[in-house]
């Protein structure tokens, strides 16, 4: 019996596999690490003492919170903006309507963490991990991620000029690129942004905007990009395969593979 999808239809063989192992994958990161210990489930400051922090920072000379614990606190509203966060532990923390503004996020556990409505524009996310994040509304426009957002929400979040693509000159621990694997993307602005080979493997898209996005050999088997904008995207080699494409779209994505028009809806 072949295994079937949301309405029913039979699914390809490769796809069914890929829904499979892409939890697996996302789990590479966090293999062997104890999300239960103190480093990632308890906070070195309170919300009083990083507000004083940030407010007693030098000109130029940016708070640097590397490496510091920072999991499940109350940060929504501050201002971290340049602000050094790499390999910091945010762990469910708040950060709702904060800003990080050309934030160094390089490393950075984000699990779970709220950055409903933040700004996070020319911010660097670089291996970072934020599976299960909530983004919402949030603003990631000319920020460079090579992160893994599996499953995180980003409804209605930005990401104009992001570069999200590959890193080809740094694969010591494997393939840096951006990772969307069924997170949830509707409506969501990635207008001009370089999604080249960016992992979106099952990415829930419906009324996303692509146009002027570079999508070159990304993958993107059997995401949902019903409604979807693709004027001006560049989609030689885009992985379509069982994919939820507007039928009117296919012109615009002849270039992609993949792809089967007759059964887009």
């Amino acid at each position: 019996m072949k295994p079937l999808n949301r309405k029913g239809a039979a699914m390809p063989a490769l796809a069914f596999a890929l829904a499979l192992i892409a939890p697996a994958l996302a789990q590479d990161m966090l293999r062997g690490v104890d999300l239960t210990l103190p480093a990632y489930s308890s906070s070195d400051y309170s919300r009083a003492e990083i507000a004083a922090l940030l407010k007693a920072q030098e000109p130029g000379a940016p708070l640097d919170l590397s490496g510091k614990s920072l999991n499940g606190v109350d940060l929504s509203g501050l201002d971290f903006s340049r602000v050094n966060l790499r390999a910091a532990r945010l762990v469910k923390t708040r950060l709702s309507g904060a800003r990080l503004d050309g934030a160094i996020l390089d490393q950075a556990w984000m699990l779970e963490a709220d950055l409903t409505g933040a700004s996070l524009i020319g911010a660097h996310l670089f291996s970072t991990q934020m599976q299960r994040a909530r983004a919402d509304g949030a603003d990631f426009s000319r920020a460079r991620i090579a992160g893994d957002l599996t499953g995180a929400s980003l409804r209605g979040a930005r990401f104009i000029e992001a570069n999200m693509a590959a890193d080809m000159k740094n694969q010591s621990m494997g393939l840096m690129r951006a990772v969307l694997a069924s997170a949830i993307a509707e409506g969501a602005n990635f207008t001009a942004a370089d999604l080249m080979s960016a992992d979106l493997r099952y990415l829930r898209a419906a009324g996303a905007d692509f146009s002027g996005a570079s999508m070159q050999g990304a993958d993107a088997a059997g995401a949902d990009f019903t409604g979807a904008k693709w004027d001006g995207a560049k989609v030689s080699g885009l992985d379509l395969d069982s994919a939820r494409v507007d039928d009117e779209a296919a012109p615009l994505l002849k270039d992609a593979k993949g792809l089967r028009p007759a059964r887009a809806k």
